[in-house]
């Protein structure tokens, strides 16, 4: 008989952005498999998700990983989604909002990200009562003048890599301190579910060093950057008929619903899509081939394979719930696809 950590991870209800949450149970010789997971109950009132006088919410196993960080091989990270004490799900579950059950849709996501130094409150590399130099050299940068923080990345590179998530690159982002990786799936779910326990792997890594993560859309005011989570999304009509008719039918209708995309990107998103630093404007809709302005990014790969492939909405703030963002993509891309 061997002990087993089970780090059971969920989504509480604070507005206007969620925050992870975790406890551990603790269970003998455990198989490491999903329907071994049993449901659990946490406290709501405590996470805004119920009142005092029927706090009880329920966490439903989701999807799990090996904790590649704890217990010698015994321990798993669980991602939940939450629901009512009558096993409806929780308003505050995006994950069950999802209308993708055969996984025809593929996503990728971009995380943006930016390191804090707890002691100036600043993003590493900036100096108490200043700023470094203007951006530019700080993007996919090497050097200890330019680069701050990658044993963090790193090491947060290979926890993701051992727990199996499909993490496929990582680099130093346009501003001082600001860094980003890449996940793709096959299925919204699971790419909701791989970026929110690499966001949870993050955080975790970055308290070994006094170190806080900033998902906020604009960290830094001013002549920066600021923070997106790019989605790339395509599914099977778009990877296999193709044809610019239907990729320009897909955009459009993109712009005839901004409201409904808009509305779950991300809090303070308007600090953010200001038509500067890589972006449209937040109002304002555009698409276009390699437009790294535009709010959808035809990619210059689409048209090389005959228009056949995915395409980038640029639109997605780091902050975002991967969830709600892919079920907002799925809804008006089969809209599109209906019409």
């Amino acid at each position: 008989m061997s002990k087993h950590k089970l780090e059971y991870i969920w989504l509480d209800g604070y507005k206007p952005t969620q925050s992870l949450r975790g406890k551990t149970m603790v269970v003998e010789d455990f198989s490491g498999k999903l329907e071994d997971a049993k449901q659990w109950c946490f406290d709501g009132s405590s996470t805004e998700q119920a009142e005092g006088g029927s706090s009880d919410c329920l966490l439903e196993p989701a999807f799990i990983i090996p904790d590649p960080d704890r217990f010698g091989g015994n321990g798993w990270l669980v991602m939940c989604e939450v629901l009512n004490p009558d096993g409806t799900p929780h308003e505050s579950n995006g994950r069950a909002t999802i209308d993708d059950d055969d996984d025809d849709f593929w996503f990728g996501f971009e995380q943006e990200y930016t390191l804090i130094d707890l002691e100036t409150d600043l993003p590493l590399g900036f100096p108490k009562g200043g700023y470094p130099g203007p951006q530019g050299p700080y993007y996919c940068s090497a050097g200890a003048s330019n680069t701050k923080g990658r044993d963090i990345v790193d090491e947060h590179l290979h926890l993701c890599l051992e727990a199996g998530l499909n993490v496929e690159g990582i680099n130093a982002e346009v501003m001082m301190g600001q860094w980003e990786y890449q996940i793709f799936a096959k299925g919204a779910a699971s790419a909701g579910d791989q970026i929110w326990l690499a966001r949870y792997l993050l955080e975790r890594t970055a308290e070994s060093y006094d170190i806080a993560i900033d998902l906020h859309p604009k960290p830094v005011k001013g002549d920066w950057n600021g923070s997106g989570m790019h989605a790339n999304f395509s599914n099977g009509a778009m990877r296999d008929e193709g044809g610019e008719e239907l990729f320009k039918k897909i955009c459009e209708e993109f712009g005839q619903n901004i409201d409904r995309h808009i509305s779950v990107y991300g809090a303070d998103n308007d600090q953010r899509l200001t038509g500067l630093h890589e972006t449209q404007s937040m109002d304002k809709f555009s698409y276009g081939v390699s437009d790294r302005g535009a709010s959808i990014r035809i990619p210059v790969g689409t048209i090389q394979d005959g228009w056949k492939g995915r395409l980038e909405d640029r639109r997605p703030a780091s902050n975002g719930d991967p969830y709600r963002i892919a079920a907002a993509i799925i809804k008006t891309t089969k809209e599109a696809l209906a019409g």
